[in-house]
């Protein structure tokens, strides 16, 4: 048996077989190397839902959305990627990590940090911003000595100022007052101080709430307004009706702390971490 001859020449079917290779590659979907996946380029258009996935934040952290509810309480407060934001005492980074690559194309973020302090808290948080620039470069850094150092930026050049779970300790220290109007302060006519706090049962004195965390959200409210602020909306986003805020040891007692140990553990990790009311004021224009 012939076989009929190719038709084709030689160089008409290397012609062909090229063309088929590019048909072939432009329907092909794109190939992602299994390292460039696990990092994440951050921009403009870069959503809090991408951020909140990012390999940038530990597992740790990323079980905690379940109970901070960061993308819903950031949109709440206004957040969008053009602002200004200075975070009050951000503690080990925990919202610092989700605010810095969300502003860092068009925004800016001002976190505040004890100067000259010691303290391993202080000293630990300055190291995580300075290890890792990809994420925490453009961050600023306000350095703070509460009550009488508290210049948080120039006056009326910020957008939004945010705190969340300080006030207690504010008021047991005895300089909340002077935090509120700092923040008032920096803050642009129409700009917004958003806060959460842990929430107090009604009628619940001063003096037990510096002593169990749990704050009188009527209290925070009137005291918030008293430095200049205006009430502009409340969210429950933050709330959590399984919490009894009965613990002899006050809201400590709950997740993240645990700080009974094993005592209790899964019946408080059930509850979850505490009950907080999210607060939104403006200052007047």
């Amino acid at each position: 048996m012939k076989f009929a001859q190719n038709p084709i020449p030689h160089q008409g079917l290397l012609k062909a077989l090229t063309l088929a290779f590019f048909v072939l590659v432009s329907i092909m979907p794109p190939i992602v190397l299994a390292n460039e996946s696990e990092k994440t380029t951050f921009n403009s258009t870069t959503t809090l839902q991408t951020i909140l996935k990012s390999s940038h934040r530990s597992e740790q952290n990323r079980l905690r959305d379940k109970y901070r509810h960061p993308a819903q309480t950031l949109e709440f407060f206004g957040l969008r990627p053009n602002v200004t934001v200075v975070e009050l005492w951000p503690g080990n980074g925990w919202y610092t990590e989700i605010l810095a690559p969300f502003l860092a194309a068009k925004g800016q973020l001002i976190v505040t940090n004890l100067a000259n302090s010691a303290s391993k808290p202080a000293l630990a948080f300055q190291e995580k911003l300075a290890a890792n620039p990809e994420i925490f470069g453009k961050v600023k850094v306000a350095q703070i000595n509460p009550p009488n150092e508290l210049t948080l930026a120039p006056d009326n050049s910020v957008d939004i100022v945010v705190t969340f779970r300080n006030i207690h300790n504010w008021v047991k220290a005895g300089y909340a007052e002077q935090v509120y109007e700092a923040a008032y302060k920096a803050l642009k006519p129409g700009g917004i101080l958003g806060v959460e706090e842990h929430r107090a049962l009604a009628g619940t004195s001063l003096e037990e709430s510096i002593k169990t965390g749990y704050m009188s959200e009527d209290g925070v409210i009137a005291a918030v307004e008293k430095a200049g602020f205006k009430l502009v909306g409340k969210s429950e986003i933050n709330a959590n009706p399984k919490d009894t805020k009965d613990y002899p040891a006050g809201v400590w007692t709950l997740p993240p702390t645990l700080s009974q140990g094993q005592k209790d553990r899964q019946r408080l990790l059930n509850i979850g971490e505490s009950d907080r009311m999210t607060l939104k004021f403006v200052k007047p224009k």
